[in-house]
């Protein structure tokens, strides 16, 4: 059976391009897929983050996991910190990694340019996505285009590792989707939606009131051209539209241009709003209710269990084969 493993940093209220290039492609893979969701609460700590917010940003991202439909019976859901190998791993990978890799990781060169000082791990954090990976023998890793060069880095590790040591670790295979991937900002089509974008109209929040959704919708950048067609080349604005009514609807993108042919954008923006609202005012019903219960702990603790079934078993063999004394 495919496994795969994936997670979204606890870093802020997630929008709605999280749920469309990883949450709903969770939901939908878990069903041919053996599953480890995890919440990478240390990935998160590369950057300060107040520690009260650090705490319910983790429980909030948990609560969506399962209020979108990850079902909790079928895939772990469970937090990184919670499974100490992901710790010990992440060294172990570390001194697989050469400085010229890391260094051009173009996360951290984003992340750290113009700053005086950062943190050692915002250098060294993709050895632990790779450890976080490798750990669960994943054979298939979603992630967005952003962090391909990361899974490539797990990729060339793994070989490596297993080149020197013997057969440890399954080599996974990138997915990358086509439709809804990364979602740009309603106000600027050049850039990806971000809650840290001072225009609060830009973004869509998983957690937005129905009433703020349309108003954000209605206020959305489109051109003069007036015809709802997808083209990134001529038309961002409106195939960035197009693709979230198509993720939100379950239409393909040749269905949701049909469906407007002829016209205007008007009606386009309000009919995206009411399917987005559609699609979220569940999600939103099951996280209030499960956002600050026992069940959701309990959610957390069976995963974390599960979880460190598996990944202890890999951490010992890949100690066994490098040489640690094991008694």
């Amino acid at each position: 059976m495919k496994r795969m493993l994936s997670g979204i940093k606890p870093s802020g209220v997630l929008n709605i391009g999280g749920y469309s290039g990883a949450l709903s492609q969770f939901v939908r893979n878990q069903k041919e897929h053996e599953c480890f969701f995890f919440i990478p609460d240390l990935h998160a700590i590369t950057v300060y983050q107040d520690p009260k917010e650090l705490n319910e940003r983790s429980r909030e991202l948990a609560a969506l996991y399962i209020a979108a439909g990850i079902d909790p019976k079928r895939s772990a859901v469970f937090l990184q910190s919670h499974v100490s190998a992901h710790a010990e791993m992440g060294w172990l990978m570390e001194t697989q990694a050469h400085f010229g890799e890391l260094s051009r990781m173009t996360q951290f060169k984003d992340k750290s340019d113009g700053k005086d000082t950062v943190s050692s791990a915002l250098f060294t954090y993709p050895a632990l996505m790779a450890a976080d990976i490798l750990l669960y023998q994943a054979t298939h890793v979603p992630v967005g285009d952003d962090q391909k060069q990361h899974v490539e880095l797990t990729r060339d590790l793994a070989n490596r590792f297993n080149n020197r040591y013997g057969e440890t670790f399954i080599v996974p295979e990138p997915i990358i989707q086509d439709t809804g991937a990364r979602v740009m900002g309603l106000d600027d089509p050049s850039k990806k939606m971000s809650k840290s974008n001072p225009n609060a109209s830009s973004y869509i929040l998983m957690t937005d009131e129905p009433a703020i959704i349309r108003k954000k919708f209605s206020r959305a950048v489109t051109d003069s051209d007036m015809s709802v067609r997808y083209d990134w080349d001529t038309k961002p604005a409106v195939s960035n539209l197009i693709e979230i009514y198509s993720v939100f609807s379950g239409l393909s993108i040749p269905e949701v241009e049909k469906h407007f042919e002829g016209q205007g954008y008007g009606n386009f923006k309000k009919e995206l709003a009411e399917v987005v609202i559609a699609k979220l005012e569940p999600i939103q019903q099951r996280f209030n209710e499960i956002l600050h219960s026992d069940e959701l702990d309990q959610i957390l603790r069976d995963g974390a269990e599960r979880a460190a079934a598996v990944a202890n078993e890999t951490l010992l063999k890949a100690k066994r084969n490098m040489g640690f004394l094991i008694v």
